[in-house]
């Protein structure tokens, strides 16, 4: 672990008590017992105070509600979490299960967001005598004068303390089409800056690969001209090219302004907003190149059809039975898999071409095969993440990847190679974890729960060939660099799939990408995993003496199982 990783944030539960005193003072001649008080509880981390009440999660200054000072403030831990991570995470709570309606005093309060929260920021949660803190009791008169207490401070947060709501609360009234059109412009302008700036991201880093293959060139070609010089004078070539090396080395590292001739104070002046737009990129691309040299190389299939034979495959299949414009979708595959002009050749309506072939049971199987193997083409790609990002508007591809188990198996199994091979690039693996859900069929769905879904179908099936893809595809979410998260109950799920393909008979090769995913899991999930495999088993040294570097990995997980 770097020192950026080693740079976390303290999460804190402060603790109040809604009747400031009251409850401890007369609580025995009004309810029968006595309390301490009657707790309302916020979480601190990221230098803000997050809570939930009537209007939905919301976030202050901390300490700065109606409640003022906390009575108490409970350490829970240090979490290492990107804030970027807990952005996405907090705002798809906001939107789904603490969204602005669905506050209960008695059922669904701030304590069970803050028990929540604590959960997902450090694996643990809030204290237990706030949670058991019993319903009869803010059921009785004395509870119920709480409630307007709570609205004031969640009121009171929205506007007076600069406190800054993740989802408008829901208004009992209609839309007007105009703001509903409006909605949809924003939600339309949002989507196409994400695009664009992952189109940036994807020219920059191109465009630095050309550089570095340009240097490396020139200077194969400098030490040529060496060799060559040298070759014909033994004194004075070789100190020649030395001296022009050294000269061509002094003005690549010279600011950008020496370089073109201006005096020494120029170059020490401030750089221009150009120079350090391209100083920042660089910085960024150092940075990417390091993280993908640190992290464990994903399991991916690169043993794929040839593209050429499968675009004229698909285009021969479906033929007949495509209109102009999807037709024009297979010449921009050939333009994106064959000319390599980028996935910004793949149009407008590339995606509604694929939901055609996905979902148009009319059309032959073979036709999806087909561009599901095409798909596992591109997602090796480094800048198929534009591609991704427009299926967040219709989830095409993800909800198809969802429904896998309703698919023929000649579809599974390119679909889950698909979302293995997804793992080759830092951009499209992270897509593959992002938490915002959508609905579908009735079911909360993200990215992550597809991902999810895929590997556990694929690695319990009867077919061999598709349990290969699953245990890819958990193994690279286990190995995930460490500024990824796989979240606790994702990690307990695929651990219980793993644990249930360990009472078969697994090749040695999948038993150690399997054995190497529960150990990191053991290492994720802190007491959960190494409970769920003791609890269920079977014991991993059921495969003890498979190999040596499986035996290395067992000996790891039975070190944690002992702790527990």
């Amino acid at each position: 672990m770097d020192d950026g990783d080693e740079m976390g944030t303290t999460v804190e539960v402060f603790v109040y008590d809604l009747t400031r005193g009251m409850a401890a003072a007369m609580s025995q001649m009004l309810v029968g017992r006595h309390l301490d008080g009657i707790w309302h509880t916020a979480v601190v981390a990221y230098g803000r105070e997050y809570f939930f009440g009537p209007q939905g999660i919301q976030s202050v200054r901390p300490g700065s509600t109606e409640l003022q000072e906390p009575q108490k403030i409970e350490k829970v831990g240090q979490t290492y979490l990107p804030y970027s991570v807990f952005w996405e995470y907090i705002n798809g709570l906001g939107t789904s299960k603490f969204a602005p309606g669905t506050y209960n005093l008695f059922k669904h309060n701030c304590n069970n967001f803050s028990d929540e929260l604590c959960h997902f920021l450090v694996g643990t949660g809030i204290p237990k005598y706030i949670l058991d803190l019993p319903e009869e009791i803010l059921q009785t008169p004395f509870g119920q004068t709480l409630r307007p207490i709570i609205e004031r401070v969640s009121n009171g947060a929205t506007a007076g303390f600069t406190g800054q709501r993740f989802v408008e609360a829901r208004i009992n009234r209609e839309d007007s089409p105009e703001f509903q059109s409006l909605n949809s412009e924003i939600e339309q302008a949002r989507l196409e800056s994400i695009a664009l700036e992952e189109k940036r991201n994807v020219i920059n880093e191109k465009l630095a690969k050309k550089e570095r293959k340009k240097k490396k060139k020139e200077k194969k070609r400098r030490d040529k001209n060496c060799r060559e010089s040298g070759s014909e004078s033994n004194s004075t070539g070789p100190s020649n090219c030395a001296n022009m090396a050294d000269t061509e080395t002094a003005v690549s590292e010279q600011p950008l302004s020496q370089t073109n001739g201006e005096s020494s104070e120029a170059a020490g002046a401030e750089m221009l907003p150009s120079e350090r737009a391209l100083q920042m990129e660089a910085e960024e691309q150092r940075e990417i190149d390091e993280i993908k040299q640190k992290r464990e190389p994903p399991i991916v299939f690169k043993d794929l059809p040839e593209s050429a034979a499968e675009l004229e495959r698909l285009r021969s299949l479906l033929q007949s039975k495509l209109n102009d414009s999807e037709l024009a979708s297979i010449d921009e595959l050939h333009q994106y898999l064959l000319e390599d002009e980028g996935s910004w050749a793949l149009g407008d309506n590339f995606l509604n071409f694929v939901g055609r072939i996905l979902y148009d049971k009319s059309l032959d199987s073979a036709a999806r095969v087909c561009l599901l193997n095409i798909l596992c083409i591109a997602a090796l790609k480094d800048d198929v993440i534009l591609l991704l990002h427009q299926d967040r508007r219709e989830h095409t591809i993800m909800n198809y990847a969802y429904d896998i188990d309703r698919h023929p198996i000649e579809e599974q199994l390119p679909l889950a190679q698909f979302i293995a091979n997804l793992f080759e690039n830092l951009s499209s693996s992270e897509w593959l974890m992002y938490i915002s859900e959508w609905q579908h069929q009735n079911q909360n769905v993200s990215n992550i729960r597809v991902t999810t879904k895929v590997a556990v179908h694929s690695l319990l099936s009867d077919s061999v060939d598709l349990q290969m893809r699953g245990t890819a595809v958990i193994h690279n979410l286990a190995c995930k660099e460490v500024k990824t998260v796989v979240f606790d109950d994702v990690a307990i799920e695929l651990t219980m799939a793993l644990l249930q393909y360990f009472n078969g008979s697994p090749a040695e090769d999948q038993l150690y990408a399997c054995m190497k995913s529960l150990s990191r899991f053991t290492q994720i999930s802190g007491q959960e995993v190494p409970q769920l495999i003791q609890m269920i088993g079977p014991e991993p040294t059921k495969f003890r003496g498979a190999s040596p570097r499986v035996d290395e990995l067992i000996d790891q997980i039975d070190k944690k199982l002992r702790l527990h």
